[in-house]
């Protein structure tokens, strides 16, 4: 299986995801965090809906929320909306055979390979070093 650095998780997803995801969500995305068995709707196992669903669709629910799942936006810069993005789909492919990783090589290998944030200029401000 081939893939482009930059196209796994990464620490500030990890984080991000952590602090204000996995709560209700899992650290996996099965639906099945610390909370979900106290919301009135339970969270959707990410393997079981994320691949019906188009990117702009996952950003808008992550942005504006959906049911009980608050609205992340303005609270996560768009870059981190994006890398919120991704991770549910990471999340979705975990534990999947490697047949069906294979299927996808490369598409997967071109997808990674673009600078999606400068693309569509969710890119942060660089940071000033010292």
């Amino acid at each position: 299986m081939v893939l482009a650095a930059g196209c796994g998780r990464n620490e500030r997803m990890n984080l991000i995801y952590a602090q204000r995801c996995a709560n209700c969500h899992g650290p996996g995305g099965r639906g099945d965090g610390s909370i979900a068995a106290s919301l009135p709707t339970p969270p959707p196992d990410f393997r079981d809906t994320v691949q019906r669903k188009g990117n702009s669709q996952i950003r808008r629910v992550i942005a504006e929320g959906k049911g009980a799942m608050p609205a992340f936006d303005p609270a996560l810069r768009p870059s981190e909306i994006n890398d919120m993005l991704q991770m549910v789909r990471y999340l979705s492919r975990e534990g999947r055979d490697l047949a069906w990783w294979e299927k996808y090589d490369t598409l997967i290998a071109a997808h990674c390979s673009i600078p999606w944030e400068a693309a569509l200029g969710l890119d942060d401000a660089p940071e000033k070093k010292p």
